[in-house]
This record gives C-alpha cells, structure tokens and sequence, in this order.
C-alpha cells in the first residue's frame, strides 16, 4: 500500500469527518441524515461537473480506478461541515454571515494548501481561488438555508450573540481567525505576482 501525503490526508480527513459527524448524526440521525446524504449528494454533483468543464482536477485519488475524483472525501468532508454550520450558526442572519465568513476562510485556506503542496486538487482552465471562494459561500449558505427547513430548533445549537460582541472571546477568535486568513490571502497575492 502507498502511504503518501495525499493518503494519510484524505484517510484523516474522512476518518474525522465521520467521527465528527457521528456526534451530531445521533442527535436526530433522519434530519440530520438527510441534511447529510443531501450535501454530500450535491457536493459530489458540483466536483464532478467542474471536473467535466475541465475547472479543477484530482491528481490523487485513492481509487482511481473507479472515477476522476475523490468521491468519498467529498462524501464525508463537505457534509461534516455542513451539519457543524447548521448545529451551530446563530439564530439570526446577520451573525450567520460572520460565522460562514470563518468556515469560508478556514475552507479556503485549506485549499489552497492542498493546491500547493499536495496532489490532492489542481486548479485547471478558467478556475482560481476567487471562484473557489464563491462557490465554498453558495455552498454553505445554501445548506444554512435548507438545514433551517429541515432541522428543528431543539436539535441545533445555535452560537448566543452575546458571544459576537467586541471582547468575547468568540469575537476575539472569529477576528484571529479573519485577520490571519486575509493576511495570508494578501501574502498569497503576493506570491502570485511575483511568481
């Protein structure tokens, strides 16, 4: 077996995922269930469609043999995340964009690494990462909104906003979190440029 990078990435990735996901799945497994087969379902679609239109390829897959990108990944990773947003974005939609900005920024992030230093994705003809950015928020924001349909009240979490005010330290994190992404953003700019 070849233990590369990419492997030991992606086997990490999924194993979390499902861990991570077990423990909101148990809270009300049929609505957090579908939320889950539905955002892996569409996750899947989108990949394989912009793999089609020649966007972003996989380099690595762990069965290549079987399709042109990670299937499983995206079937565990993405809706891991989605059903971590839903249990815990807050109420109102004025604190959910700050707290999706996070999930897009750490997303994004994480991307942009594996696009760099790993086989893991490779963006192709037309595709860079302000597409990337735009589709990780129609992604998440779309989920936010059918999660709201689909899970009740009494099986989410929702973050207080009291905790997004100046000097708690939610807001102290979200703005590390910000403040570091969008630095590394610029300094990635940079790179570009000079590149």
């Amino acid at each position: 077996m070849d233990w590369t990078l990419e492997r030991s990435i992606t086997i990490t990735a999924v194993a979390a995922s499902l861990v991570g996901s077990y423990f909101i799945l148990r809270l009300d497994w049929k609505r957090y269930g579908l939320l889950f087969v539905l955002s892996g379902i569409v996750g899947n679609i989108l990949c394989y469609l912009f793999v089609i239109f020649g966007f972003y390829s996989y380099p690595y897959r762990m069965f290549p043999q079987f399709v042109n990108m990670p299937i499983m990944a995206v079937l565990t990773v993405f809706p891991f995340y989605v059903l971590l947003g839903v249990r815990y974005s807050p109420r109102e939609w004025a604190w959910k964009i700050p707290f999706y900005w996070v999930f897009v920024h750490v997303g994004m992030l994480l991307e942009t690494i594996a696009q760099h230093f790993t086989g893991l994705i490779r963006y192709e003809f037309a595709w860079d990462v302000w597409d990337s950015y735009t589709w990780w928020w129609i992604y998440l924001l779309a989920f936010e909104w059918i999660g709201g349909l689909i899970i009740p009240d009494r099986v989410r979490k929702p973050l207080k906003v009291e905790s997004f005010r100046y000097g708690r330290g939610l807001w102290a994190t979200l703005h590390f979190i910000l403040i570091i992404t969008i630095f590394l953003a610029g300094f990635y700019l940079g790179w570009l440029i000079r590149g």
